[in-house]
């Protein structure tokens, strides 16, 4: 079945290959699926915006008492190329789910606490250790998961901020964020 728009035409059919009920741009089936209908009910949505990215190399000695924006230098995927600059651009109104890994080496025990968060557009998402443990230098993975309320050109990036002690903190290639629309 096609529909013929006045600037695009949108298709629904039958994928004889992958047996799926597909929905596309264009007039001929197989070009730009939007959606597809599997036999068993999953509905898969390949151009819905997702991505995955992580440090290309350590980002080592961080500021102490500064807002520190992580670099993420390696995209893993970028569904709809909404990632650029470390920052996460939603390119339209809905609910995100976001999630930061962040592992922390070198943390300076003479510092008050680590904080990571995930600075959206609206709102700011937070997770801290208070590191008054007396334990030597060490390792901290902090973890944020979060569905924000994001409206189109909203943006969000990944920071963390060490109070206080030696500036010695690294975030290693481990750390990874990412995120996709939901609703």
């Amino acid at each position: 079945i096609v529909f013929d728009g006045n600037a695009q035409d949108f298709h629904i059919g039958l994928d004889d290959t992958a047996d799926d009920l597909v929905i596309g741009l264009g007039s001929t089936l197989g070009t730009t699926t939007h959606m597809a209908f599997t036999e068993d009910g999953e509905i898969t949505k390949p151009l819905q915006p997702a991505f995955n990215v992580y440090p290309a190399s350590s980002q080592t000695n961080i500021a102490i008492n500064t807002n520190v924006v992580v670099v993420w230098g390696t995209e893993h995927f970028d569904v709809g190329a909404n990632f650029a600059s470390n920052t996460f651009t939603a390119p339209v109104t809905g609910k995100y789910l976001l999630s930061a890994n962040i592992y922390l080496q070198q943390v300076d025990t003479a510092a008050g606490h680590v904080q990571g968060w995930i600075a959206t557009s609206n709102r700011e998402y937070f997770d801290t250790e208070s590191l008054f443990d007396g334990s030597s230098d060490g390792y901290h993975h902090m973890k944020i998961v979060v569905v924000a309320d994001m409206d189109a050109s909203d943006t969000a990036v990944v920071k963390v901020q060490q109070s206080g002690g030696t500036q010695q903190m690294d975030i290693p290639t481990s750390a990874d964020f990412s995120g996709g629309l939901l609703t």
